[in-house]
């Protein structure tokens, strides 16, 4: 019979935590846009800020990552009325870097929108929503909703964008499996089978 107090045991029984630690850790940095960084919209692509939100789930502990030229651009955090009417004044938050981060710390609605003037209302704003089961979304333009046309393709430049895991029950039981397994391993080295 193997002793537990050992510390070869006592090893193995930390490595199996920390492997099931991080088999539940799961935030996300989306870089705002994918392939196309934070700036006006062209005019081939005037609903990538609508259409990309619709491609990711939001929760606490993820970030977006706006990429920009900071000569040229910058983020500003706002409320909801500022962002409808393309209010740049007494933003909620600021960022001028050209690598600004936002992190996700509470759920809700998030509002975005360029702090130059002029860019707003040109459609370079992102609203998301985090928690409740909702997607993100940008607002539609005049009095109908968005139309129900299919987000566009793009054509991969460095490769696919690898898509996050979605949560499932099954995500569960292959925690609950890969402990099975990490124990019965550390029985077997541990010499209690």
């Amino acid at each position: 019979m193997a002793n537990l107090g050992s510390p070869r045991y006592q090893l193995l029984c930390a490595f199996q935590f920390l492997v099931l630690l991080q088999t539940k850790v799961f935030c996300y940095q989306y870089k705002v846009g994918d392939l196309d960084a934070w700036g006006i919209p062209t005019s081939a692509n005037s609903d990538v800020y609508t259409y990309w939100p619709k491609n990711h789930v939001f929760k606490i502990g993820d970030s977006l990552l706006f990429l920009y030229p900071p000569s040229q651009d910058s983020v500003i955090q706002v409320t909801q009325q500022s962002f409808n009417t393309c209010n740049l004044k007494d933003p909620i938050l600021y960022m001028n870097n050209g690598n600004s981060l936002f992190n996700i710390t509470s759920l809700g609605d998030f509002y975005f929108t360029s702090g130059t003037a002029g860019h707003c209302e040109k459609k370079q704003k992102l609203h998301i929503s985090v928690g409740n089961g909702s997607t993100a979304y940008s607002p539609s333009y005049g009095p109908g909703a968005l139309p129900d046309t299919a987000a566009p393709s793009y054509t991969p430049v460095f490769g696919n964008i690898p898509a996050p895991p979605s949560s499932s029950p099954s995500q569960g039981l292959s925690v609950f499996i890969a402990a099975v397994v990490g124990f019965v391993v550390c029985a077997v080295i541990s010499g209690i089978m």
